[in-house]
């Protein structure tokens, strides 16, 4: 096995990707930080939840927002749902595990906030409970997902951003799903700092 050339073709992969959903993507995502940011100015908040790598990417834009991601500025409200041990097992073991995020949603969510709901395949059971109940609470609805968007595409309504990454290896949509959050992240400054 050549390792060069098969780290070559990764890398040629994932640059191809980011092309594709550049064409595909960059103005949803510019909506999508205008729906964000639009919440934050209005005493909103952003929930965040996914699974596996999803979690981390969750635990990470929420970090970003939080403390802060490349400027300086006061920190944001954002929490990831993945990260409180006591809560998630309770909600797994006294219920079910695809209530962990709903659970959560509807004792957190508020009218105005936004969800950012993540799922490489878009067909997480948790994720899309908690999208249910985002929509109950007159929350946005941001998905973060691949493929085809799966279950979660057809539970968005118009208010809502499908950011749908056009791949299929799981590798390469959560490649494109970090850049897509540190997008996020950078268009949520730039608005709320007024940099041009």
């Amino acid at each position: 096995m050549d390792l060069v050339s098969r780290i070559s073709e990764q890398f040629e992969e994932s640059i191809a990707t980011k092309r594709a959903a550049l064409e595909l993507l960059a103005a949803p995502i510019a909506h999508a930080v205008d729906v964000m940011t639009g919440s934050l100015m209005n005493t909103g908040k952003i929930l965040a939840c996914g699974n596996g790598g999803s979690a981390a990417d969750a635990q990470h834009f929420a970090a970003e927002l939080v403390n802060r991601f490349e400027m300086e500025r006061p920190p944001l409200a954002a929490i990831a749902l993945t990260t409180d041990t006591s809560t998630l097992t309770s909600i797994a073991n006294d219920y079910a595990y695809d209530q962990i995020f709903a659970k959560q949603v509807a004792a957190l969510g508020q009218p105005g906030d936004v969800l950012l709901a993540i799922s490489t395949s878009g067909n997480s059971p948790n994720v899309i409970e908690a999208m249910k109940i985002a929509h109950e609470r007159e929350m946005t609805v941001i998905a973060l997902t691949g493929k085809s968007g799966g279950r979660m595409a057809e539970l968005l309504g118009p208010e809502d951003v499908h950011l749908c990454v056009p791949a299929e290896r799981t590798a390469r949509i959560q490649e494109v799903h970090l850049l897509i959050l540190h997008c996020l992240c950078d268009g949520i400054d730039c608005l709320l700092l007024g940099v041009e």
